[in-house]
């Protein structure tokens, strides 16, 4: 068993601004590179749960079998309980962990998974390695991250490109890679998976309510979340250049032709 090392901070926390995108994730929505590989009767680890959406996804695929939702976070936990209590899922539990040292015996598990978490851990291949060991021959890691640096909008609202900046050395000034999407395929090889297939898929925002919707939690979220206070913590950014780019997102949201597409690296990788 690995030793416990020292992780990333969490840039986003859990703010209502963040679990409103959280809670948004389905395993449609967030997964479906996955989902057709999913048997009833597989065991799956969730890594960095959350709320638990995409966790309660899995275990109503997997009737016959078992999803465990972990997350570094032991508050969230209560969350996910009741997203999987609200809709009736025995088949499933929660619990916390630490990706870089997982607490399951090898060859544990049928798929691993992990949504949007490489990018905020402290060694990204040292937590895939994890997540190989636990799986069983023949089973699946499956990983899905964000590339900020690939994120694109329209139309170019004045902040939005400091934004960008911004958050990317805020991410990496806390131990994180906001550009893992990219990366994802190059950590498998290095943490030893070599069976792997690399997709990527995307969110678009573009309908009044899905920029409204969009716009205001990064308002928000830049304002009031612990990244908000990390960036001024930090000295990256004051409380009035933090104002000025939510001004900017909730500018945009209101633009009529306004788009914006989120890109995301993807592998699935046969042990």
């Amino acid at each position: 068993m690995s030793k416990p090392r020292e992780t990333a901070v969490y840039t986003h926390g859990h703010h209502e601004s963040v679990l409103r995108s959280h809670t948004s994730r389905t395993a449609a929505n967030s997964a479906a590179y996955l989902l057709g590989s999913l048997k009833p009767h597989m065991r799956i680890l969730d890594i960095g749960c959350g709320p638990g959406t995409i966790t309660a996804d899995l275990a109503a695929l997997v009737p016959d079998g078992r999803v465990t939702g972990v997350d570094h976070a032991p508050g969230i936990l209560e969350q996910a309980r009741a997203t999987a209590a609200g809709r009736g899922l025995t088949n499933v539990d929660f619990a916390v962990a630490d990706v870089h040292a997982l607490d399951y015996p090898d060859d544990t598990f049928c798929v691993v998974h992990a949504h949007q978490v490489l990018q905020h851990v402290g060694d990204p291949v040292q937590a895939l390695r994890e997540m190989r060991r636990v799986t069983k021959p023949g089973g699946f890691v499956a990983v899905r991250d964000a590339d900020y640096a690939a994120m694109t909008w329209y139309p170019a609202v004045p902040g939005l490109d400091g934004w960008l900046e911004l958050y990317r050395r805020v991410a990496r000034a806390n131990g994180g890679e906001p550009d893992a999407g990219r990366r994802l395929r190059s950590w498998a090889l290095a943490a030893g998976l070599t069976d792997i297939t690399a997709t990527s898929g995307t969110w678009t925002y573009s309908t009044a309510e899905e920029r409204a919707w969009w716009g205001g939690l990064w308002a928000d979220r830049t304002v009031a979340s612990s990244y908000a206070e990390r960036a001024t913590e930090g000295g990256h950014a004051t409380p009035e250049q933090l104002a000025g780019i939510a001004a900017a997102w909730r500018e945009w949201a209101g633009q009529e032709d306004g788009w914006f597409a989120v890109l995301h690296g993807e592998i699935l990788c046969r042990k």
